[in-house]
């Protein structure tokens, strides 16, 4: 990652001003900006000669690029990252943004994946990106698990928690299962799972699975081992990862990107990158910024991700809200949005209990 400070007092003044002007112009327009539309801009009245000399400079240092055989500039992931860390003017939240989140939030329904997918709605509106909202898991210990075949390759699990909630989650289970062997591998984990949640559940298995293997039918130790059912959320109807918007991204897109976002999407929704994506927001508390290939999630599509965690009463982290878009995301309105919406969920997560 670009040293922005040291870069940044290495540069004069000038170079400072052209370099900023230059970004900013960028982000508003996602054209290339040359030295004449500068030369309008700049605090110091220089010629566009002295200008294209500064941008020259600022090539050289790998914080410009020239995208085309025109004289414009735009900045490269380096420079992005420069200007996020070291220039960056953060605004405050616009108060009809805050209208729209908390108007987006105000629901009463008891269903917080309804409210969720509200709020990733309401996100990729207000920023014309796609938005990721990751759903806090259902933390209440188990108090039942059933295994129900549907098909010879499709199969259901009821998972029955001690403060009443109930899941359904439709699975793909490995080959040759039966029903005794479903039965087998629910009283397994009956066994095992009073009083626990999923999370403790599966530590608890691993161990179990070593010392009991002998006792288990080799089936009923595919599908337990497996866990696909209890912690992939593969085919639940509610969903961990809410993604809304890619519309936005697709329309924004120029016919060389679209089949790199067409694959970033197929990637979310095969789900693969649900614990990627919570351990990026898990780094810190605050708003994090990751921009193309900085990010192992979302560099195959050239976007930049804006993306927060969100905390229970007991300022733990249960989840994450954020927003891709193209490199030229508006930085400065779109943290205070992510912000913003992350510490109103996690409230309005804390006080349902």
């Amino acid at each position: 990652m670009t040293d922005a400070p040291k870069l940044l007092e290495e540069m004069n003044a000038r170079s400072r001003e052209v370099f900023r002007r230059l970004v900013e112009g960028y982000l508003e327009t996602g054209e290339p900006v040359g030295s004449r539309t500068l030369t309008r801009s700049l605090t110091e009245k220089v010629s566009a000669a002295t200008i294209r000399n500064v941008m020259s400079d600022l090539e050289l240092m790998g914080l410009l690029d020239s995208p085309h055989v025109s004289a414009g500039r735009i900045p490269t992931e380096q420079g992005l990252r420069m200007f996020v860390d070291g220039l960056l003017e953060v605004s405050e939240l616009d108060g009809s943004d805050r209208q729209k989140i908390d108007a987006t939030l105000g629901g009463t329904e008891p269903d917080v994946g309804q409210m969720l997918d509200r709020v990733g709605a309401a996100l990729s509106g207000m920023t014309a990106g796609a938005s990721l909202v990751l759903a806090p898991k259902h933390e209440a210990p188990i108090k039942h698990i059933e295994f129900v075949s549907l098909a010879h390759d499709r199969a259901l699990v009821v998972l029955v928690f001690a403060d009443g909630h109930v899941e359904n989650r439709v699975f793909t289970p490995p080959p040759g299962q039966t029903p005794s062997s479903m039965r087998e591998a629910a009283n397994f984990l009956n066994a095992l799972a009073e009083g626990r949640t999923i999370g403790e559940l599966r530590r608890v298995m691993v161990a179990e699975i070593k010392a009991r293997r002998q006792e288990l039918d080799a089936l009923a130790a595919e599908l337990v081992e497996s866990g696909a059912a209890l912690w992939e959320n593969e085919g639940e109807s509610y969903e961990r990862l809410i993604v809304r918007g890619r519309s936005n991204l697709l329309d924004a897109a120029d016919q060389a990107d679209l089949d790199r976002i067409r694959s970033l999407f197929d990637d979310l929704e095969r789900k693969r990158d649900i614990a990627d994506f919570l351990e990026l927001a898990e780094d810190g508390e605050g708003v994090r910024i990751f921009i193309g290939s900085e990010n192992k999630l979302f560099s195959l599509s050239g976007s930049s991700l804006v993306v927060s965690p969100y905390m229970n009463a007991d300022r733990k982290i249960i989840g994450a809200v954020g927003v891709i878009g193209p490199t030229r995301l508006n930085y400065g309105r779109i943290v205070p949005i992510v912000d913003y919406t992350a510490q109103l969920v996690g409230k309005l997560i804390s006080d349902r209990g």
